[in-house]
């Protein structure tokens, strides 16, 4: 592998002194899905035309595709790796729920309304807390294939995981449905509202007892359910307990439900964050035509797979040059928020392990980590430092690896090392 890198590495700057475009490469990166490779392109030269150029490493560096995108004064190549790991979603949360021994083990140390998203760049886990003033809601985009279903599907269950369910109370004296007359309990206490037009992505989640409804697939249900959440979201005083609303396919719903939706999911969207609602919504189609400017003006937070254009890419994070085009697909995304852009691999769970964890939860009506942990894998798992997407609390900088990657690892920081070692004599290697 050593060698390897070090062949890369002269490839990258063979091309691109082929092309009068003197650089070095004076670092790099190894993740469970690609390796990064910093270049230092001399000064005065066009980053354009590096970009322009990734057809051409991809070529001599004898991969499938190559994402190139400006990080400072440095240019990053990021090429996919032979041996992809996985990033899984139960080995995860239970490195993150490492509690000191005597700590009380119904307590999550996750912050309230906290989702968990999967393993960002540097190798810690990243997680997004919607009530922060800078979340509030979030646009899911990617085409077929990019994980974006998968991506819902793991920060459903991570917030059930880590704040229980809502109370529900009987029917109110003028007859109205009290599907989101929610008790005010716990800070942490949330209620879920799944709108899957398509009919296939929330199945698996039935039963939960979070769920405000049962899973929600009908156009007419869909504008009913929005509107009520429109007439909570003005008779509420107190954003507490949160109301999280999830959509698979927003494209369809508006589709589906025309005028009808639209407007009250604008509302939700300008006006649901001091309320207590938060909407979630996916699209493998954002473009303006499609989500409408009210819509698409009012998702601060942008998670972003592989989109079939540039333009597309632009318009899905808000921002060009993000290289969203050339994204590995399979959960492979970045998340464009706080005037960032972190890369970062979706967190997977599989069908029968989100049934046992909703058959735990709707036994229990709690999730108790350190039981489920115990039933899920043999011994304790270390907790660690995380990345939160939140203006409020810092990101958390950590050198602890995840004990789902044990002997990954250890492999990575043994390429890593040797990376290292091969290009002092081209500059201070750097893990970003």
């Amino acid at each position: 592998m050593r060698k390897k890198l070090e062949f890369i590495a002269d490839r990258i700057e063979a091309v691109l002194s082929l092309h009068q475009v003197p650089a070095r490469v004076t670092g790099g990166t190894v993740t469970p899905r690609w390796v990064r490779f910093q270049v230092l392109p001399a000064v005065g030269s066009k980053i354009s035309k590096i970009r322009n150029l990734s057809e051409e490493l991809a070529a001599a560096m004898d991969v499938t595709d190559c994402r190139v995108s400006r990080r400072g004064a440095a240019v990053a190549i990021e090429i996919p790796r032979d041996d992809p790991q996985p990033v899984r979603l139960i080995p995860l949360y239970n490195q993150l729920t490492g509690q000191p021994t005597g700590q009380p083990t119904n307590q999550s140390p996750i912050p309230p309304v906290t989702a968990i998203l999967g393993l960002a760049e540097d190798g810690a886990p990243l997680l997004i807390r919607l009530p922060s003033p800078d979340v509030a809601h979030i646009l899911v985009a990617g085409t077929t294939g990019s994980g974006k279903t998968m991506l819902l599907q793991t920060m459903i269950l991570s917030l059930a995981m880590t704040n229980p369910a809502n109370q529900r109370i009987g029917e109110s004296a003028t007859g109205e449905s009290t599907n989101w007359r929610i008790a005010d309990s716990l800070t942490r206490s949330i209620a879920m509202v799944l709108i899957d037009p398509q009919g296939h992505a929330f199945g698996l989640f039935e039963g939960l007892p979070h769920l405000a409804r049962g899973v929600i697939r009908d156009a007419e249900e869909m504008a009913e359910a929005l509107q009520s959440l429109v007439r909570l979201m003005e008779r509420r005083n107190s954003p507490a307990p949160r109301v999280v609303v999830v959509i698979d396919e927003l494209a369809d719903l508006l589709m589906m439900g025309g005028k009808a939706v639209q407007e009250p999911l604008t509302r939700l969207t300008q006006r649901g964050r001091e309320a207590g609602i938060h909407i979630i919504a996916a699209t493998q189609k954002p473009t303006s035509a499609v989500l409408g400017p009210l819509v698409k003006a009012n998702f601060p937070v942008r998670l972003v797979g592989r989109v079939t254009s540039a333009e597309d890419a632009r318009t899905a994070s808000g921002w060009s040059g993000t290289g969203a085009e050339r994204l590995l697909g399979r959960g492979d995304f970045i998340a464009v928020a706080e005037g960032r852009v972190t890369r970062f691999q979706v967190a997977h769970i599989s069908p029968t392990e989100i049934r046992e964890v909703v058959r735990g939860i709707e036994d229990g009506g709690y999730f108790d980590w350190a039981q489920y942990k115990w039933r899920m894998e043999d011994g304790r798992s270390r907790g660690g430092g995380y990345r939160a997407i939140d203006a409020v609390r810092r990101p958390v900088q950590t050198k602890r690896r995840n004990k789902m990657y044990a002997q990954d690892w250890q492999q990575l920081e043994a390429i890593g090392r040797c990376y290292r070692e091969t290009t002092i004599d081209r500059g201070t290697a750097t893990t970003l």
